[in-house]
């Protein structure tokens, strides 16, 4: 996309044009395959974040991440929906910036199909309500008895809050999706299901 003037102090789409600015724009095409800028509306400029040097950075890894997974002129709606909602919780509340991060991370990968088998032991079909011990399977896309993640050495032991959480993640409604608290316990095995489950199926090393 060319802009005219975004990167001049008193440009006219300067603001429109920053990073963590949500912008209303208009582009024009033409007969050659790059869009120019012609107006631009500045929504949101997520000021907060921008003064926070740590908020800032998880701000940068949901934007890295989100960038990775859409495709220029595919519609994602859903995709922004969830950006903007974690990018206002994470400049306007004291959430932990961990938790928001994971949710994020765990609500994409449902939007885009990858959505873990919860209800049942994905090996043996037991009850998840029946387990003494519950634990998430990278590998297969859901959680096991413990029986089961014997045989998977990269099964996670979660919590009763870590599995609720899970549940609540991925069917929760958009604008409610963090309306929930959870124990720190559980919040650091969130934190490490969420890193390992988003780095397997994007296939990429991110750093938070």
């Amino acid at each position: 996309m060319f802009c005219k003037g975004a990167k001049k102090n008193k440009g006219t789409f300067l603001s429109s044009t920053e990073i963590l600015s949500f912008s209303e724009m208009v582009l024009f095409s033409g007969n050659s395959e790059l869009y120019h800028m012609t107006s631009a509306e500045t929504i949101e400029v997520f000021y907060n974040l921008r003064m926070d040097v740590d908020k800032l950075s998880y701000a940068a890894s949901m934007l890295k991440i989100i960038n990775d997974v859409c495709v220029e002129g595919e519609t994602s709606i859903q995709k922004l929906q969830l950006l903007l909602n974690s990018l206002y919780v994470l400049s306007e509340t004291d959430k932990n910036p961990d938790f928001v991060l994971a949710v994020f991370k765990l609500r994409l990968l449902g939007i885009l199909g990858f959505i873990p088998r919860l209800a049942k032991c994905v090996n043996c079909h037991m009850e998840a309500k029946e387990m003494d011990e519950i634990f998430f399977s990278i590998k297969d896309d859901g959680v096991k008895c413990l029986a089961c993640s014997k045989q998977d050495k990269g099964a996670i032991r979660i919590s009763d809050g870590s599995y609720t959480s899970l549940l609540y993640i991925f069917s929760a409604d958009a604008k409610k999706l963090f309306s929930f608290e959870i124990p720190e316990e559980a919040m650091k095995e969130l934190e490490l299901v969420s890193k390992i489950y988003t780095n397997e199926k994007l296939e990429k090393e991110y750093e938070l």
